[in-house]
């Protein structure tokens, strides 16, 4: 337990009550990771892709993805992701409202670690947020981030 680490995770989701709720989580669970977000997937790439003002972010030990973003879709997003031999290794969740399973195998077909439905109750909300940390961070062994980029 000694071994644990701060992780980066960058939240792709452009509904601000769903930005609100996702960063309550990580308070209310005592998460200290730092969260970074961005609100639509073009975004989501500069940002992973350390383009103009994204520059100097570090690259997320973690991503959280919403399906349904403006500018570039999230399902674009997941298979841009992949598709780069750079960004393939970081671990993505589609944390998402839509439970139709067109999205939840298409999402895994283009290689997402998981699939969540985002509950809309705020406490099974709190409760899904604390199982994907409690996951990624406790039990999944992730790549160390510097040795990337």
């Amino acid at each position: 337990m000694n071994d644990l680490r701060w992780i980066d995770v960058l939240l792709v989701e452009d509904d601000p009550g769903d930005v609100l709720l996702t960063r309550e989580a990580f308070e209310l669970n005592k998460v200290r990771n730092k969260l970074h977000v961005v609100n639509d997937g073009e975004q989501a790439m500069s940002f992973l892709r350390k383009e103009g003002a994204y520059a100097d972010v570090p690259r997320p030990d973690l991503i959280l993805l919403d399906l349904n973003l403006p500018r570039k879709d999230g399902r674009e997003v997941l298979q841009d992701i992949k598709a780069d031999e750079k960004l393939r290794g970081i671990p993505v969740v589609v944390l998402t409202t839509s439970e139709s399973e067109e999205d939840i195998l298409r999402s895994y077909n283009l290689h997402a670690n998981a699939y969540v439905s985002k509950p809309v109750d705020f406490d099974q909300f709190i409760s899904v947020v604390r199982r994907i940390d409690d996951f990624f961070v406790t039990v999944v062994k992730l790549p160390n981030s510097s040795q990337h980029y």
